[in-house]
């Protein structure tokens, strides 16, 4: 398997990698979804998101989200962390781009030994549902989730999200879909698991209550796939609320929490929504976060 040597035809680059020690680790873009602006901050004043967004150069209704997924390679083992949206959903046709993407990186999916899923939002699971995917994966391919999560999708409440009104029902069929399929292959864990050497996923919480990130640690060095633990408004306004989190302040306490690690330790971070690659560090500053990108590895 290559990871870098196959290129798209591509203006712009859709995947990135990045070693951390021994560990091989490629960023992969799925695309972007579009967002309703709102949705970025539910318990602040509107006038303070429209300020972050004029700020940060955003449009203020609607803006594209940025969507990454990783590839782990650790001994003998290659792990496939969140899946993407997959291809059907036609309302998103700027997403779904993961399986093309892994195959343009010489990635074909018989040589996935692993799936990790931080949680099973349609996002994040989407790719595995598209059709033909499933035949193509290895038989005994491992897929590991927080048992929490799985539970929890079996009766969702979505009582304290604020989404738009047909996404609440549309994230529930799809998980459902999912675990009906990959049923046999889960492997679920209760608070963490090694998947392999360096590789370590733990569960955290609060975005949805099985919500995991996947630790790297390889060498001295280390990097943090936080899945939807950290959004972009996330650094310098880490209490805002966001509509997808089920749990809205412990999401919070999450984000602050693992925001305060990645500052004390230096490591690297990498997450679902932040712009591809988005690999960077993270700064404190009093009570509040930088996000500090990292230079890009030539």
């Amino acid at each position: 398997m290559s990871m870098t040597d196959t290129h798209l035809d591509e203006l712009v680059p859709s995947r990135y990698a990045v070693n951390v020690s021994d560990i091989e680790v490629l960023v992969i873009s799925d695309g972007v979804l579009p967002i309703t602006a709102s949705t970025l901050a539910t318990n602040t004043e509107p006038e303070n998101l429209a300020g972050w967004l004029h700020d940060m150069y955003l449009p203020p209704d609607v803006l594209d989200w940025p969507l990454n997924v990783v590839v782990v390679r650790s001994a003998d083992r290659t792990i496939l962390v969140d899946a993407g949206l997959g291809v059907e959903f036609p309302d998103f046709p700027r997403a779904g781009h993961t399986v093309a993407r892994l195959q343009a990186a010489g990635i074909e999916l018989p040589s996935v030994t692993d799936v990790v899923l931080t949680h099973l939002h349609m996002d994040h699971v989407g790719g595995l549902l598209s059709d033909g995917v499933k035949a193509r994966l290895r038989p005994d391919l491992r897929v590991h989730v927080a048992a929490r999560e799985a539970e929890f999708w079996e009766a969702p409440d979505f009582s304290r999200t604020c989404m738009p009104p047909p996404v609440p029902e549309v994230l529930r069929s799809c998980a459902s879909r999912f675990l009906s399929e990959y049923r046999n292959k889960l492997r679920p864990f209760e608070t963490e698991y090694e998947v392999a050497p360096g590789v370590l996923v733990s569960r955290t919480g609060g975005h949805t209550p099985g919500h995991s990130v996947i630790r790297l640690a390889s060498g001295g060095e280390q990097l943090t796939f936080a899945g939807d633990a950290v959004f972009a408004p996330g650094f310098d306004n880490p209490g805002w609320h966001n509509g997808f989190e089920h749990d809205p302040e412990e999401a919070v306490r999450v984000r602050v929490d693992l925001l305060t690690e990645l500052a004390a330790t230096g490591g690297s971070l990498v997450a679902t929504h932040l712009p591809f690659p988005s690999v960077c560090h993270v700064a404190a500053q009093g009570d509040v976060f930088r996000c500090v990108p990292a230079v890009w590895d030539y």
